[in-house]
């Protein structure tokens, strides 16, 4: 008599990606953990300051960032959900929508980096501007990785590499990602809203 998940009509779960983009993952949270920690304790000391210097920043070129990532996230998830059917060729078809759409986060936020500086709201403006350029800079990096990862994977679904049984190192891409989307929903309303 087997015991075997299959016969007893049990499916096992498991953690999406390898441990390792885990360890890596929630290394980078803690790094921009400190940093937002940063900011919001700064903004505690100098309301005034932030306040009037979120002024100078335009919320809707934030929002408007804010519906890129995530709609890079959603393709990124219908991605994963083709490679669990077996349908990598399917799957790169999203993830390329998943860059095009965070394409639009890369031109917008260049474009806001170019008018601030073109303002004089560089990274030495003041603390607001400092922690600004930290924050959102970082990011920023870690968006262009993402991309990265994400035009990877599209070369490799396209290569039919992924499928349900392989697909450990897709979903630690693709997990990867969604960090880069939840670390913006949450700079956008602390940078760009709250006050």
């Amino acid at each position: 008599m087997s015991t075997s998940a299959e016969s007893t009509g049990v499916l096992r779960r498991h953690l999406p990606g390898d441990l390792a983009m885990w360890f890596f993952i929630l290394a980078e949270l803690s790094v921009f953990a400190i940093l937002i920690l940063a900011f919001a304790v700064t903004q505690a000391i100098k309301p005034q300051m932030f306040s009037e210097s979120r002024l100078l920043l335009n919320t809707s070129t934030g929002l408007a960032m804010t519906l890129s990532l995530l709609t890079a996230g959603l393709f990124a998830a219908l991605a994963q959900a083709q490679v669990r059917r077996s349908r990598p060729r399917h799957s790169a078809v999203f993830l390329l929508m998943a860059l095009l759409v965070a394409s639009v986060y890369v031109v917008l936020k260049l474009t806001e980096y170019r008018h601030l500086l073109a303002s004089g709201l560089g990274m030495e403006h003041n603390t607001f501007f400092t922690l600004y350029w930290i924050l959102t800079g970082f990011h920023f990096l870690h968006v262009l990785l993402g991309m990265v990862i994400l035009g990877w994977l599209a070369e490799r679904c396209r290569r039919g590499l992924y499928d349900a049984s392989k697909r450990s190192g897709f979903e630690s891409g693709v997990l990867y990602w969604h960090m880069v989307d939840l670390i913006w929903v949450m700079l956008f309303p602390l940078v760009y809203v709250l006050s």
